[in-house]
């Protein structure tokens, strides 16, 4: 009979963990670039608008 690879099973976990929570970091990282994406243009264009309007 053939004896179960304990170690091999629990280490295709981890790796299955790791994967798991580097695609949630990108989620996380790409959600928060396009966040600021699209604050950047509108505070700079309120720059621009009273600058002019000081003027």
């Amino acid at each position: 009979m053939v004896k179960p690879n304990y170690a091999f099973e629990k280490r295709q976990k981890e790796i299955a963990k790791k994967k798991k929570k580097e695609e949630k970091r990108l989620q996380k990282a790409g959600a928060d670039d396009s966040q600021l994406q699209d604050v950047q243009p509108i505070s700079g264009n309120d720059d621009k608008t009273a600058t002019t309007s000081d003027k």
